[in-house]
């Protein structure tokens, strides 16, 4: 079942310089429970449209569907309510609240999202494999931890889309499989449609469908195997 249509999207910027179309017509249909990768170079648009995407900017032109019903634009209320019931977000930095305890993190977004639930904050720090660091601060665990914290955080309200900035941007290769794999379990549990951006090709295993941008223009879309990638990337390399 269709998630979100964009269509005829763009996104310009008047400058000194003159017009940067970051997005110049883009034309996306997202299915649910689709693990989406979005890779281009920096400046391609990728962000931009992550913005548009979760409502933190209104697109110049276009129009965007969500399950069926417009989304909200240049209305800054408007767009927090859609965001608020829709969206989780997983950012490069982890945005944690330092004082706050692991498990008070997760509480803090459930009682901002008016669904506070301790029991359900166990079980998603259980499903992220951090149930026992739940008492501890961010600045006594790992970054690993952290943001897999911040992954049960983002899915704590229970949203439709789940979209990441990066989110493996300051993590080394190790940990930031580890991430991925608990990201990609954690969505196919909650039944949840992801979205990430990322310069990391190595990613792509985790995905269903791989979308590359370039000049705010789609110039790819596959859908991917991710099981056939990963049997790939373990086997052994033959000697020549």
């Amino acid at each position: 079942m269709t998630l979100l249509t964009m269509t005829g999207m763009k996104r310009h910027y008047e400058t000194p310089a003159g017009t940067v179309k970051a997005l110049d017509g883009i034309d996306l249909e997202i299915e649910e429970g689709e693990r989406v990768i979005l890779l281009g170079p920096s400046g391609s648009g990728k962000t931009t449209l992550l913005n548009c995407l979760s409502a933190l900017d209104s697109p110049t032109d276009g129009t965007y569907m969500f399950q069926g019903e417009s989304v909200p634009q240049n209305h800054s209320e408007k767009m927090t309510s859609f965001r608020r019931d829709n969206i989780g977000y997983v950012f490069q930095f982890f945005n944690l609240l330092q004082d706050l305890t692991v498990m008070e993190n997760i509480l803090l977004i459930q009682e901002l999202a008016g669904k506070k639930n301790p029991e359900r904050a166990k079980e998603l720090l259980d499903l992220v494999g951090l149930n026992d660091e739940m008492n501890r601060f961010p600045g006594e665990i790992s970054g690993g931890q952290q943001q897999r914290v911040a992954i049960a955080r983002s899915i704590a309200k229970k949203p439709t889309l789940l979209l990441g900035d990066e989110l493996t941007g300051n993590l080394d290769t190790e940990t930031s499989k580890k991430v991925m794999e608990v990201l990609v379990e954690a969505c196919a549990k909650e039944n949840i449609t992801a979205i990430f951006v990322t310069h990391d090709e190595s990613l792509i295993q985790y995905a269903t469908r791989v979308i590359r941008i370039d000049s705010g223009l789609i110039i790819s879309d596959e859908k991917h195997d991710q099981n056939k990638t990963r049997t790939e990337l373990s086997e052994p390399t033959q000697s020549m």
